[in-house]
């Protein structure tokens, strides 16, 4: 169960380089450079992705594992913010972070109890 979540951070660890990596190195590059290698830095993010999600849909229902994607997601961006882009965290990163709490415990709440 947890093979698929794994995935998924090493996904969103290339895919957030990929997105938003080029804003701080690649500004004086040209643009089909910055192009071209974030392509190549998304090639990896779904060489894991894929994969997790078609392994995590074995456990988890569609909706769940969308929510697993977004807080991933969300918290690998926090830590990018953070440590590589030296932006600070605002108190409505706080907030919106508690909504994807709030979010996950409502698409997991109706799971069957095992009695």
């Amino acid at each position: 169960m947890f093979r698929p979540i794994f995935l998924l951070v090493i996904s969103n660890l290339f895919m957030t380089v990929a997105w938003y990596g080029h804003l701080k190195n690649m500004n004086s590059k040209p643009l089909w450079i910055v192009i071209l290698v974030s392509w190549g830095i998304a090639f990896l993010e779904y060489c894991f992705q894929v994969p997790g999600n078609r392994i995590g849909y074995q456990y988890f229902s569609l909706p769940q594992l969308k929510i697993i994607q977004e807080v991933i997601t969300m918290s690998i961006f926090a830590a990018f913010c953070l440590i590589y882009m030296k932006v600070p965290l605002t108190k409505n990163f706080l907030f919106a972070s508690i909504c994807l709490v709030m979010a996950v415990f409502f698409i997991f709440r109706d799971l069957p109890q095992n009695s």
